[in-house]
């Protein structure tokens, strides 16, 4: 019998909806305003998020490390409280139609601590990448997660293996992703037919279905990750096509931009035997 996954996905089957940044292409990313819509609107199961480090040491989620692309502030997120933040309009620039109208804009839309995110969504479970490369982020992220209580309904880890590496020595006890080094040497050796590395500090490989032109997920590798009890949560897929081939497949997870059209292909697709 191959190992089980990680307990965080106890009660969870294939195909999981996951929301990334609350579904980014139908409201302001990484805000309770997307993530209220995912959830309420679409029933998404898991919400996928980023977090960074203040100047006064609070987590506030948001995904790029400068203010311009997402809010009407400029600079850079850890230069800023998280007072300051939270005065910023967090939908000011998006736009569904290409920039023609702008449906968030003053309409109160914040950027949030992650503390706000994990009270607002007591029963939801959440994949958290850190994205700071800093000292303490760890520490400050595992004191959060463990005043919050929140520790059994979050994988968490980092892009960064140096920064994934710590968050698995302060958080031993939770679901963790493979950081980008690990996680090529775990694809790459299922695609070369050498010997996986066997890493226990990770349990999920959060990862792209393509690379350049090829199609990293498939079969191999999908039997792979269940024979080392590994799962696989696929982003950003947004073409209904891909979803469908994933969900027939067995995929673990599927994150988009688009929960509409996820829930859409999930609600009609039957599950694999």
């Amino acid at each position: 019998m191959p190992p089980a996954p990680h307990a965080f996905f106890q009660g969870l089957s294939p195909t999981l909806h996951i929301s990334h940044r609350g579904g980014a292409r139908l409201a302001p990313e990484n805000t309770l305003a997307a993530f209220r819509l995912a959830l309420e609107r679409h029933r998404t199961q898991m919400l996928e998020t980023d977090v960074h480090l203040t100047r006064d040491g609070e987590l506030v989620v948001a995904h790029d490390a400068t203010l311009e692309r997402c809010t009407d502030g400029a600079g850079e997120v850890a230069a800023h409280t998280l007072a300051e933040l939270q005065r910023l309009d967090a939908g000011f620039h998006f736009s569904p139609d290409g920039g023609h109208t702008h449906p968030f804009r003053s309409q109160g839309v914040r950027l949030p601590s992650l503390r706000e995110v994990l009270r607002a969504f007591p029963d939801l479970r959440l994949n958290i990448e850190v994205k700071p490369d800093v000292p303490g982020v760890e520490q400050a992220f595992a004191a959060l997660l463990r005043e919050e209580r929140a520790l059994g309904r979050v994988c968490v880890g980092s892009e960064l293996d140096a920064v994934g590496e710590r968050l698995a020595r302060v958080l031993p006890e939770a679901c963790h992703f493979y950081p980008r080094d690990a996680l090529t040497a775990f694809v790459l050796a299922v695609r070369m037919g050498e010997p996986i590395p066997e890493d226990p500090r990770y349990h999920v490989l959060d990862m792209p279905l393509y690379f350049g032109e090829v199609r990293l997920v498939d079969e191999l590798l999908l039997n792979a990750a269940r024979a080392h009890g590994k799962w696989i949560n696929v982003w950003t897929v947004d073409d209904p096509g891909e979803m469908r081939q994933l969900v027939a497949e067995g995929v673990g997870g599927i994150m988009t931009d688009r929960p509409d059209l996820l829930r859409r292909v999930l609600d009609e697709s039957p599950k694999p035997r």
